[in-house]
């Protein structure tokens, strides 16, 4: 558990009531559960009222019960075992239709990134991409979807993207090795964090590269090496985290950096539409249906 969570809960154990210790009790033994419960339902659990939960939350110095819980959420996702995700989200969803609740909860996490986003970092972040000789992007086991998608658009908008293959320690350095203060690199990753990811991040920080970090937190150690930090949220579903959020913060970053090299990209597509239609790359689909095509015959 967060160590300065413990540390205000020890501290302020002899001052609470007997109702505030028994919820410090149960967060001490249950702080995985606790992590995705209401202030209602912790309350309800070991029998103190809602008002009691959060005047404990304020009592140990948050703002609120929200942000406790999100204090311990921010610290459990990357210790919590995929079967310990699969029962969490279990016991979260109940007796709600699971599409429905996965759906609702990747609404309130693009919801929640688009409310707390930085947009002096982002577009810092963009400076430094663009103005950037070469583009490095790592991203490593579920990231690797997400380095993926950038890496694909990113070539077709710049000149000198490398998608890092994170297969091993030895192969992301020597993919890496003439990183230098001109580059810039972007990690992505989310918990559990990759320390192939992390180890990527410090080496090129310590080759002056501009390093951006797409991660969830201020506490991610993508965000330690980082010269930009650019946070979107996730949260579990199931064995997985919903990367909903970092995906659409990636498609804000591809947008704005094809519109900041407008005239460079039309050109770009514009041999692109050709090379396309030459090779017969996508299926024409001209809105009639089969049907329609037969009854015209």
């Amino acid at each position: 558990m967060n160590n300065l969570l413990v540390t205000r809960i020890k501290n302020k154990m002899p001052e609470f009531s007997k109702g505030q210790k028994l919820i410090a009790k149960y967060i001490e033994e249950h702080y995985d559960k606790v992590a995705f419960m209401t202030a209602s339902r912790l309350g309800a659990t070991v029998g103190v009222s809602e008002s009691t939960v959060v005047r404990f939350a304020t009592e140990i110095g948050y703002d609120g019960y929200p942000e406790l819980q999100q204090a311990m959420q921010e610290m459990i996702r990357n210790r919590l075992t995929s079967v310990q995700r699969m029962e969490v989200t279990a016991e979260r969803i109940g007796n709600s239709d699971i599409l429905d609740s996965v759906f609702n909860q990747d609404i309130d996490i693009i919801r929640r990134t688009m409310e707390e986003t930085s947009h002096e970092a982002f577009y810092r972040a963009v400076d430094a991409i663009v103005s950037a000789h070469k583009i490095y992007i790592i991203g490593a086991r579920s990231s690797l979807a997400l380095a993926t998608f950038l890496s694909y658009y990113f070539n077709l908008i710049f000149g000198d993207v490398v998608l890092v293959q994170a297969t091993s320690e030895a192969e992301i350095f020597e993919q890496m090795i003439r990183v230098n203060e001109k580059d810039a690199v972007i990690g992505i990753s989310f918990p559990r964090y990759s320390k192939k990811a992390v180890k990527a991040m410090n080496f090129a920080h310590s080759r002056g590269a501009k390093v951006i970090a797409i991660t969830d937190s201020s506490l991610s150690p993508l965000a330690e090496p980082a010269d930009n930090l650019l946070l979107a949220r996730s949260d579990m579903a199931s064995i997985v985290d919903s990367l909903v959020a970092p995906l659409s913060l990636i498609n804000a970053l591809i947008v704005t950096t094809a519109l900041r090299k407008s005239d460079e990209v039309k050109q770009i597509f514009k041999g692109l539409e050709n090379i396309w239609d030459e090779y017969g790359v996508y299926e024409k689909v001209d809105g009639k249906s089969e049907q329609d095509d037969d009854s015209i015959i």
